[in-house]
């Protein structure tokens, strides 16, 4: 027996009728939804609805959401994933693209509030009230090389 399947309109989709389509979860499936859980409620209930919709044929979608958090932090991760349910757009390139600008945003954000560094950088100085002066350390120097020179006169 043959099967033969419909083209897909982009490499690496697979269409499967929903009578063929596997939901119930898996051990690997659990997993994910419980890092979804860990990255937080928006991201999970994207997650969840994910699963429900594609079954494991969509688990490649949910690891790319998932392992985003090894790069940025779970509340932009969150954040994105609730802008992409109320967007409608259900798919990891679009959360990626969010979580990035919103990270962008974030960083311009910090950048704006931080104070501007110091037009020019402090230069050291010779003179201050916890420094000696030179000739202090040139008495010390000259006190050390007449000691050292009469111990060894003494040593021969």
């Amino acid at each position: 027996m043959l099967r033969t399947h419909t083209r897909v309109e982009r490499p690496g989709t697979v269409v499967l009728p929903l009578a063929e389509r596997v939901f119930n979860p898996s051990r690997e499936t659990r997993f994910i939804l419980s890092q979804a859980r860990a990255i937080g409620p928006q991201a999970a209930r994207l997650c969840e609805m994910l699963f429900a919709i594609k079954g494991r044929v969509g688990q490649r979608t949910l690891w790319g959401i998932v392992n985003l958090a090894r790069r940025y932090p779970h509340r932009i991760i969150d954040a994105a994933c609730a802008a992409a349910m109320e967007q409608g757009v259900h798919i990891y390139g679009h959360v990626k693209a969010l979580t990035e600008r919103l990270v962008a945003d974030a960083l311009a954000a910090l950048d704006a509030d931080s104070p501007t560094p110091l037009a020019s950088p402090s230069t050291l100085t010779q003179q201050h009230a916890l420094i000696r002066s030179a000739d202090k350390y040139g008495d010390l120097f000259d006190h050390v090389a007449t000691a050292t020179q009469s111990s060894e006169s003494t040593q021969s």
